[in-house]
């Protein structure tokens, strides 16, 4: 049975009694978020490192892998999809390159333009990270219904809209 109080309930609560003059009801939402988002830190993580990635890795190596075959993107698309400065970027494939998870090429279609491909063990990586990150958060979410679950996502959705414009 889950208990009907949580430990942001016994802080908020403790604020109103000190603070009666103030709206926590912020507080009850962010508050909670934050530690949501701890917890599914936590679960990636472990779900990245049991793949032997690291999460900057993940980002780069799940862009090239939902770019779909024959996997591969520019710098410059993974650098808007990954949203790091170019030069963290350029260091970020070397290292892949180095382990073997990508290659760099000349784009056949641009004599200038670089080409980043995922290789077959870096597919391999990434779908094993993939497969393990749904099961975890999955079960972060397992007390609550496909409906719930549906609601939440548009609310956040929402609130995350006016943060992206």
């Amino acid at each position: 049975m889950v208990p009907e109080h949580d430990e942001v309930d016994r802080i908020v609560s403790a604020w109103v009694a000190q603070r009666p003059d103030l709206d926590f009801s912020p507080l009850e939402v962010l508050s909670r978020v934050d530690r949501l988002s701890r917890h599914l830190d936590r679960a990636r993580r472990e779900a990245f490192h049991r793949s032997d990635l690291e999460p900057w890795e993940w980002d780069v190596l799940s862009a090239l892998r939902r770019a779909g075959e024959p996997y591969r993107l520019s710098p410059k698309q993974l650098l808007q999809q990954t949203l790091v400065s170019s030069g963290t970027m350029t260091n970020r494939i070397d290292r892949l390159v180095e382990r073997g998870l990508v290659v760099r090429a000349a784009d056949p279609g641009d004599g200038r333009g670089v080409l980043v491909t995922l290789t077959e063990e870096g597919r391999n990586r990434v779908d094993a990270a993939i497969t393990r990150l749904v099961d975890a958060e999955a079960e972060l979410l397992g007390q609550l219904s496909r409906a719930d679950r549906e609601r939440l996502a548009g609310l956040l959705r929402k609130l995350s809209l006016g943060f992206d414009a």
